[in-house]
């Protein structure tokens, strides 16, 4: 292979030409012969009983086809949920029916209520403002401690309370990590709020529903990161259709962030109103929809507390945690908190004792569920805001605090029950404090402060949990869903090859990444490899792309499924060359026999395979086409350490990032420059919610921040020029490419730098300030030095 080429290489991703040039080709540019439009009647109430939904003024309208109310659906299966937790007392969370239009009550404010299809999207909007609804409204809970209390408005009737569960890891620790606080020489205590957060990735959510009456099969045209799961939750468990018969096109999608794992109500809807109504139908979510109905993401209220021995080791950790879940539970809520976020708690150290305790609760607000990073943001937040506390409690060097205590042997099982199978922290760290030249810090902070700023320097470490596994441990843990992922390897007569993969891409730059992995493995050209995914008719049955999964555990099949075409090539390879099979070497994209000149390219052997002259068919089949499955053994554990240089304007609390610094341990990478693109990305989002971004509800269920008038997003000017390095490898020991997955590191290690950095640059102005909550912007860093 070239230098500049395979991996290791920085190829451009191949995908970006038709991407930048406008020819992508996304859900809402498929539009079906015939097709109608549907609009969604939202409800405008946080809570309360549907008395009537009158529908006689909006169906003689013009263009209206046909419209649908919950009674509608009264026969179909409630959006499921893809994970159960068991509680601490050994019970199955409270799971309510979640309908696909309203009925009965509606639960929160964007719940769709009725839903119009017409020939055009005016029209079926048109019909919508005719309809009459008439909800007696019922008070509503947003506050979750609140909604715990004995006597509060209960979400769903059906339910014994608003607790969702009341979860506990890992309970065998909880007795000797209170006796460890009892007799340890300092405890440090912080309460603080992981702040509600709305995804908006570019694209909005589109769902177009067809349906061929002449063979009974539906196709489903969705904004999804995992077609395949959605196939399966639709069919199996809402409208009751055979998966043979309902096929899911996920094409080029415009991002995720998380928010496009789950099955939502709109894709059921337009699945079933195709049939129903004998046409195609297409939904595309407005921008003001979208901040209704798009599960939203973090939303925790947390106390943590670190104990500590008299030469500061860290003793025991014991956290207590309100999750919100929102009025429903979307489809893989119930793992964020738990199993995603308390499996995290240990971070990069070697604290010998920790317990977790986690509230999920129901409130009448929009679904809370996976967003970039799902958990271990929230982890690694709470534990690296607590340490730089204990640092400036204690009077030490938050860095050094760190080093003292972090793990450096390897495998190390952590009292959380995971094991992390290999990672440097300290060599992280050495780089970090070598990008960030820290000695020269009070130099800047001098010179800040003659400009009337106050600087501030705030670090933190993290650890994640990538490419989650394996399906056995997961399903023991409440997965309704293995964690698989599949590929399938053709090859052509001529050489090419098509690589059909689980794993859907949505940014990620898979089509280049992937390409570079298999022909590094051939030796042939990078653009002889096509990448195909996002079709439940084309691809094996795959798990999707969320969780950093992609390259660990979507690239490893992918090198399963290459190595059984190799091993069937070099047979017949064998044959051609007249040597043993065992003797028959692949190099640069030709077949040789070890210790000769004989050799027969690539092209040749796969010409013979297709033109079976050469070789025995009763030991050869014809053909070269191979699947494989893979399913981890373990998670990944990518790490890394962070740092943030801020100036704080005194006079007005405004916060100005100054440097960022990110030093991360990836394992092997495939692609440096598509690695460096996930973590800018991943910066961008974690800054984001550092300060700027809030999603707020009034007392009565309102949301107050459903537009970008009032919902702040990071811009251009609000980010700095970032310094990243990932030359800190420690390959992952359990796949095959040694590698640990990139996609969500920023938006893991930069929230609590930002905190820790704004915290440090008001202490240094003569505050005694220990926390502000996030987002921190402009009014409350003014309140909090006042």
């Amino acid at each position: 292979m070239p230098k500049d080429a395979g991996i290791g290489a920085s190829s451009k991703r191949r995908e970006d030409v038709r991407f930048l040039t406008g020819v992508g080709n996304y859900t809402d540019d498929i539009n079906v012969n015939g097709q109608a439009h549907v609009f969604f009647l939202r409800s405008d109430i946080a809570h309360g009983t549907l008395t009537s939904v009158d529908t006689a003024a909006a169906t003689g309208m013009p263009g209206v086809v046909q419209i649908f109310t919950g009674a509608d659906f009264e026969a179909v299966g409630s959006i499921p949920c893809g994970w159960q937790v068991t509680d601490k007392h050994g019970e199955a969370m409270q799971e309510p029916r979640h309908p696909v239009l309203a009925h009965g009550k509606v639960r929160h404010v964007g719940e769709p209520i009725a839903a119009v299809v017409a020939e055009t999207l005016e029209q079926a909007r048109d019909a919508a403002e005719a309809i009459v609804v008439d909800i007696a409204e019922l008070p509503a809970v947003i506050d979750m401690k609140e909604a715990v209390k004995d006597g509060a408005p209960k979400v769903h009737d059906d339910l014994t309370s608003n607790l969702c569960y009341d979860w506990g890891f890992v309970e065998e620790n909880k007795a000797a990590t209170d006796k460890a606080f009892e007799d340890a020489a300092h405890v440090t205590t912080l309460e603080l709020v992981n702040n509600r957060l709305v995804a908006n990735p570019m694209e909005p959510r589109v769902a177009v529903g067809d349906y061929s009456r002449g063979t009974d099969d539906h196709t489903l045209y969705t904004t999804s990161q995992n077609p395949h799961v959605i196939r399966l939750l639709m069919g199996a468990f809402v409208l009751g259709i055979p998966e043979h018969k309902l096929r899911v096109v996920a094409p080029d999608v415009g991002g995720g962030f998380g928010t496009k794992i789950f099955h939502y109500q709109e894709e059921a809807f337009v699945t079933f109103a195709a049939k129903a109504c004998n046409r195609a139908v297409k939904w595309t979510s407005s921008r003001t929809e979208a901040f209704m109905s798009d599960a939203h993401g973090r939303d925790h209220v947390s106390k943590i507390q670190l104990a500590l021995d008299a030469d500061n080791n860290f003793t025991a950790l014991r956290t207590d945690t309100y999750a919100n879940m929102g009025a429903y539970l979307s489809t893989f809520a119930p793992s964020v908190p738990t199993w995603l976020h308390g499996t995290l708690m240990a971070g990069n150290y070697k604290t010998p004792l920790i317990y977790v305790n986690v509230k999920a609760v129901f409130t009448n607000t929009v679904p809370v569920d996976a967003y970039r990073g799902a958990g271990r943001p929230e982890a690694t937040y709470q534990l690296e805001r607590v340490v730089d506390k204990a640092a400036r409690e204690l009077g030490v060097d938050p860095i050094a605090l760190r080093r003292q205590n972090f793990i450096t042997q390897f495998p190390y099982a952590t009292p959380v029950a995971v094991e992390y199978d290999t990672g440097d922290y300290v060599a992280t760290m050495d780089k970090l404090e070598e990008m960030g030249d820290f000695a020269g810090f009070e130099a800047r902070r001098a010179e800040s402060k003659k400009n009337g700023k106050l600087r501030g320097l705030g670090v933190n470490c993290y650890i994640e949990a990538c490419g989650i596994a394996p399906s056995n441990l997961v399903g023991q843990l409440g997965a309704r869903a293995g964690l698989y992922e599949s590929a399938t390897v053709r090859v052509n007569a001529t050489g090419g090859l098509v690589v059909m993969t689980g794993s859907h891409s949505h940014g990620q730059g898979h089509e280049t990444s992937f390409a570079q992995v298999v022909a590094e493995m051939i030796g042939i050209d990078e653009s002889m490899i096509e990448i195909v995914h996002g079709d439940t008719n084309r691809v094996p049955m795959g798990m999707g792309t969320y969780g950093s999964r992609s390259i660990a555990v979507g690239g490893s099949a992918m090198v399963r499924a290459t190595e059984k075409i190799i091993a069937k090539a070099k047979k017949i390879a064998s044959h051609l060359l007249e040597a043993s099979e065992t003797d028959i070497e692949l190099k640069d994209g030709a077949f040789s026999v070890a210790g000769t000149d004989k050799s027969v390219a690539w092209g040749d052997v796969t010409l013979a395979a297709y033109v079976p002259h050469n070789y025995p068919l009763e030991d050869i089949e014809p053909g070269l086409e191979e699947t494989a499955f893979y399913d981890p053994s373990n998670f990944t554990y990518p790490s890394g350490a962070y740092a943030c240089e801020v100036e704080v304007d005194p006079d007005t609390g405004k916060v100005t990032i100054d440097r960022f610094m990110a030093a991360d341990d990836f394992g092997n990478i495939i692609n440096p420059m598509i690695v460096t693109g996930q973590v800018h990305g991943g910066l961008a989002q974690g800054i984001g919610q550092a300060l700027l971004e809030n999603c707020a509800y009034d007392e009565n269920g309102q949301l107050l921040s459903a537009s970008y008038m009032d919902y702040a997003m990071p811009r251009a000017d609000d980010l700095p020029m970032f310094n990243v390095d990932h030359s800190c490898q420690t390959p992952c020991t359990h796949n095959p490419l040694g590698v640990k997955g990139c996609g969500e590191a920023g938006a893991i290690g930069s929230p609590p730098a930002v905190v820790n950095a704004v915290v440090d640059a008001l202490r240094s102005g003569g505050s005694d300030v220990t926390h502000v909550d996030m987002p921190l912007s402009p009014d409350r860093v003014w309140a909090a030095m006042q």
